[in-house]
C-alpha cells in the first residue's frame, strides 16, 4: 500500500544497488538538452526543489539509456534522437528518499525533436534558460553540481 502512495501507476520501481562503501543506492539519469545557447530546465514540484534538467530514476529491469529516453519523453514530451554520456558517478545528495543516501548518476547530453509538453504532475515550469539566467536561479543541488562541473556556472 505504501508503494501506491509513493509511485503512480505510470512510474516504475527504482533500481537499487550498493555503493562502493556498501550503502543502498538508487541509479539516476539526467539530460542536458541545449538549443540556441539555452538549456532546457524544469522547476521541480517535489523534493528536491529547484530548477533542474530532465532527470529521474532508472527503474528495475531498465538500462540507463532506456531510462534517459523515457524520462525526457515523460517530463518534456520531447523525443531523444541522439545521446552521449557526459558523466557517470556516485553523488551523495542532501535531500533524498528515506534510506537512500547515494545516487549513481548517468548524465547524458541529448539531442531531441518535437515540441515541449509540460508534465503538470512533476513540474511547475519548463523552459529554455540562458547561462546568465541559470546563474540567478535556485538550482536543485545535484544540478548545481552538474552545471559547475560542466563549467556552465
Amino acid at each position: 500500500m505504501a508503494a501506491k502512495m509513493l509511485w503512480s501507476d505510470k512510474m516504475g520501481i527504482p533500481k537499487i544497488g550498493r555503493s562502493k562503501n556498501k550503502q543502498l543506492m538508487h541509479y539516476s539519469v539526467g539530460a542536458v538538452i541545449k538549443k540556441n545557447g539555452k538549456y532546457l530546465l524544469i522547476e521541480r514540484r517535489f523534493i528536491p526543489y529547484g530548477f533542474a534538467g530532465i532527470a529521474g530514476h532508472v527503474d528495475v529491469g531498465e538500462s540507463e539509456k532506456h531510462a534517459i529516453v523515457r524520462e525526457v519523453r515523460e517530463e518534456s514530451g520531447l523525443k531523444v534522437i541522439e545521446y552521449s554520456l557526459l558523466f557517470d558517478e556516485d553523488i551523495y545528495p542532501n535531500k533524498c528518499v528515506v534510506g537512500i543516501k547515494v545516487h549513481h548518476w548517468y548524465l547524458f547530453e541529448c539531442k531531441t525533436t518535437g515540441k515541449i509538453k509540460k508534465n503538470v504532475i512533476e513540474t511547475r515550469k519548463i523552459g529554455w534558460y540562458s547561462v546568465d539566467e541559470i546563474k540567478k536561479l535556485k538550482l536543485e543541488p545535484v544540478w548545481k553540481h552538474w552545471f559547475k562541473k560542466m563549467k556552465v556556472i
